[in-house]
Order: C-alpha cells, then sequence, then structure tokens
C-alpha cells in the first residue's frame, strides 16, 4: 500500500472543501438530479429546483395549489386563483406561445416548464435550461392532469398534497359522471368574433364527454384544434338537451357577453336546451386559456354538477 503522508492528505481534503464551496465539483450538476418522463421524452431535472420558468398556464395552475413558487411566467390574462402572477414581482418571460429568450437566458433557470401553446419551443427552450414538456392528452385528459400533478410533486417533493387534491378531484369526476351520464344528451359550443364551432369526444374539449359523461349530441365531430364550424341551424337540428358555452372573446378579453349575443336568436331558441333553462356559459378563462390544471379542472367539475343536478 502506498503511504500518503498525512501533511498532503490534509492539503487534498482542504482543496476538495474549497471545491465544493466554489460549487467547482458540481459544476453541470445538481445536488440530486432525478430523471422525469415528460410528453417529448425523458429529461434530468434537478430535485427541488429553485429558479422555475412556467410558460403553461395549466402547470402554473398545478403549481399554485401544491403550494410551489415560480420566479417567471408568461405575459397573459389570468384567472382570478392566478391573478398574483400579474404582479411586477414574476418576471414576464415572454408570451404563451413565445418566449423572450434574452429574458429566459438572463433568469438563468434551473428548470423550464411548457406545454400546449408553448410546446412548439421545447427544442430551443431545452438548449438552455432542463425543460420538460406538459401538454395534455385529449384522449386522455383527466389522466394526463393527474401525471402531470404527480410529476411536478415528485419534482418538488409535494406527493402528499398532490395525492390529496388528486383523490379529491377524481371523486368529485367519478360523482359528476353518475350524474351527467342521465342528464340528457349536450352540445359544447365555443363562439368568437360572431362565429361557432363545435367540440365532441376526442377534441381539446373533448373531458366534458369522455371523463365528466355528458352524452354527446351529435357523434363525428371534427377534432381539429379549431372544432367543426356551426350555425344556429346545427344546434337547432341537433337540438340537445344541454348547450354548453365557451366564450372565447371573454377569455381573451375582447369583450363579455358576445356568446350569449350569437345564441340569442330565434332557432338556438327552440331547442330543448334553449326552452329549459339548460345553457352553461362555461368559465372561459379555465376552458380555453388554464385547461388542465389542478384548480381549473375542479372548478369546472363543480360547476358542470351543479348544473345537471339542479332541482
Amino acid at each position: 500500500m502506498t503511504h500518503i503522508p498525512a501533511r498532503l492528505t490534509r492539503t487534498v481534503t482542504a482543496m476538495v472543501a474549497g471545491a465544493f464551496a466554489l460549487g467547482i465539483l458540481t459544476a453541470g450538476a445538481h445536488a440530486e438530479d432525478i430523471k422525469v418522463q415528460h410528453a417529448k421524452g425523458e429529461t434530468t431535472v434537478p430535485l427541488k429546483p429553485k429558479k422555475v420558468l412556467a410558460f403553461d398556464l395549466a402547470s402554473l395552475d398545478i403549481l399554485s395549489a401544491l403550494g410551489i413558487e415560480v420566479s417567471g411566467v408568461p405575459t397573459a390574462r389570468f384567472p382570478e386563483y392566478l391573478a398574483k402572477y400579474g404582479s411586477d414581482k414574476y418576471e414576464k418571460v415572454g408570451t404563451l406561445f413565445e418566449p423572450d429568450y434574452e429574458a429566459v437566458n438572463s433568469a438563468e433557470p434551473d428548470l423550464i416548464i411548457v406545454g400546449g401553446r408553448s410546446s412548439a419551443k421545447y427544442e430551443a427552450l431545452a438548449k438552455i435550461a432542463p425543460t420538460i414538456d406538459m401538454t395534455i392528452d385529449p384522449k386522455d385528459y383527466v389522466g394526463s392532469v393527474v401525471r402531470n400533478a404527480q410529476l411536478l410533486a415528485r419534482i418538488f417533493d409535494r406527493q402528499p398534497e398532490a395525492a390529496s387534491q388528486i383523490a379529491r378531484l377524481e371523486q368529485s369526476i367519478a360523482s359528476l359522471k353518475q350524474d351527467a351520464s342521465k342528464a340528457g344528451k349536450g352540445l359544447l359550443v365555443l363562439t368568437t368574433g360572431g362565429k361557432m364551432s363545435a367540440y365532441g369526444p376526442g377534441s381539446r374539449f373533448g373531458v366534458l364527454h369522455t371523463d365528466f359523461g355528458v352524452v354527446p349530441a351529435v357523434e363525428g365531430l371534427a377534432t381539429t384544434n379549431h372544432g367543426q364550424a356551426i350555425n344556429a341551424e346545427f344546434i337547432l337540428k341537433t337540438n340537445p338537451d344541454w348547450l354548453f358555452v365557451i366564450d372565447r372573446d371573454a377569455a381573451t378579453g375582447r369583450g363579455n357577453g358576445a356568446a350569449k349575443k350569437v345564441l340569442d336568436n330565434d332557432l338556438v331558441a327552440q331547442t330543448k336546451a334553449w326552452k329549459n333553462n339548460q345553457v352553461v356559459y362555461l368559465d372561459p378563462v379555465n376552458w380555453y386559456l388554464v385547461g388542465g390544471g389542478l384548480t381549473a379542472l375542479q372548478t369546472s367539475v363543480d360547476q358542470i354538477r351543479k348544473a345537471v343536478t339542479k332541482p
């Protein structure tokens, strides 16, 4: 065995300690990293990252619900429960669609979260810092939300908090599904700029049918992102028991009440939904902008269950 002088051992020990203090030996790696699966594959991320930029409002909703802070957010129209992110306390690092790469670089993030509208920017952002894509699978909407919540909880070590909220959500959805399946057939319509589109199972808003249990009033609607263009005649012909409405103009801040004006006509007035006062104006920001967040989804479930179980 080679003998190492005690003096040399003390010197090496001091050098190693100094290197750790300066972060030299940890350059390029955090004290504890974990590998996670997301919509774009597998990424190694730091456990409990300190500086987080979230471009996806659904993920921001989940993070907020779990009491996890972020540093940067996009400039966006936030619902009331996320209103604090509009303040100057949070760095504005772009829009829902387009990152401000200079601001992202300057922020020196430990983790970047994209999803939905910002998903297309994943590759570019992943070159700056570990990035995960939380885009929802419309064919497994609630499953996606649950997996996203569990993933974020794992990264930030908040599993108990997530488990509690997921359990409540799943119980609420099960109750809604049971009630909605007996309430009659429904049609979901999005209005914008005086025009209308309908969405059915498999579409971006198909959760209404596949997970919430509302029986579709019509089958075979287009599942493209913009839905299927329709008019008042289509609604009359479909004659749904329930009409669920998303006012896109209200969601994007271009005016409230536009949907009611579009639907207030003699043809829609002849439908069962209109005659029985079963037109439900869904929260436009939750449905159109936020989507699959724990709070947004729970709020949507509660609103629809209240409607379909009315006396």
